[in-house]
C-alpha cells in the first residue's frame, strides 16, 4: 500500500469517526425531542430514564467529536488554511463549547424553563457546530 493510499485510509478513518459521532450527537437530539411526547405518555420519570439512557450514549459520543475534531484540525494544518477558514473553525469552536455547556446544564436543570432553554441552547450550538462544519470540509 502506497504512503498516499494510507493516508487516504487513515482520512477516511478519521472522517468516519468524526461523522459517526455527530449522527449520535446531534442526530440523536433531534430523535430525543421527537419521542418526547411518547415518553411523557409513558409515566412521569419515562422522559428523565429515555435522557440518561441518551447520555450514556451522547457524551462519549461529543467526547470523540472532540478528539476527532482536533485531528481534523491538524491534518489540516500542513496545508495552510486560509484566513477565512480558520475564523469559520474559531467560530465552530465556539458553538461546540456553547453546546456541550448547553447539555451539561440541560441535565442538571429542575424546572421545565431551565430544560427547555438549556436544551435548546445545546441543540442549536450543535446543529450550527454541525453546518459550520460541512463548510470548512467544502
Amino acid at each position: 500500500m502506497a504512503a498516499t493510499e494510507l493516508t487516504s485510509v487513515v482520512t477516511g478513518i478519521r472522517l468516519t469517526l468524526h461523522v459517526l459521532a455527530a449522527t449520535i450527537w446531534v442526530g440523536g437530539q433531534y430523535v430525543m425531542v421527537g419521542l418526547l411526547p411518547t415518553a411523557r405518555s409513558l409515566g412521569s420519570d419515562a422522559a428523565k430514564r429515555l435522557a440518561g439512557a441518551f447520555g450514556r450514549l451522547s457524551w462519549p459520543a461529543f467526547w470523540v467529536l472532540i478528539a476527532t475534531g482536533i485531528w481534523n484540525v491538524i491534518a489540516v494544518q500542513g496545508h495552510k488554511p486560509s484566513a477565512a477558514w480558520s475564523a469559520v473553525l474559531g467560530i465552530k469552536m465556539v458553538l461546540v463549547a456553547l453546546a456541550g455547556l448547553g447539555a451539561f446544564l440541560h441535565g442538571r436543570a429542575t424546572t421545565k424553563r431551565g430544560l427547555a432553554i438549556w436544551g435548546s441552547v445545546a441543540g442549536l450550538g450543535s446543529t450550527a457546530a454541525l453546518i459550520l462544519g460541512v463548510f470548512l470540509v467544502g
